[in-house]
């Protein structure tokens, strides 16, 4: 398993404002994707000069989690379950979210903290 990108995704109620703020911080909307998993949620992944990313997502939920990109979601997902991470418990529980462009999974670590492992379909 490769990691291809790590960083931060701040779930909010105002996606808008968290959005300003990283752009007055220097940060631009890379890309915006619609339409994700059960609740159709937008994420904006935005990038700045020096290569570092932040997403933002409108969520009812207010938390920072971790994103982790990897060349193959299954062999992150069945390394981070044999670390103690369980599948985040929610409507789509132990399902892989597909969204066409990519897959991933919201994992859960034994302490509590949250990652979104994500695998990008080439195609």
């Amino acid at each position: 398993m490769k990691i291809t990108t790590f960083n931060p995704c701040i779930l909010t109620k105002d996606a808008e404002s968290t959005i300003r703020l990283f752009e007055e911080l220097g940060f631009k909307r890379h890309h915006t994707k619609e339409g994700i998993g059960i609740n159709n949620t937008t994420n904006v992944r935005m990038k700045d000069a020096n290569g570092f990313y932040v997403d933002v997502s409108e969520s009812e939920e207010e938390r920072t989690i971790i994103r982790m990109n990897v060349d193959d979601l299954d062999e992150a997902t069945e390394f981070l379950k044999s670390r103690g991470f369980r599948m985040a418990r929610h409507e789509a529980a132990d399902k892989t979210i597909d969204t066409g462009s990519s897959r991933f999974n919201i994992m859960v670590s034994p302490s509590g903290f949250i990652m979104s492992v994500s695998q990008h379909i080439r195609t």
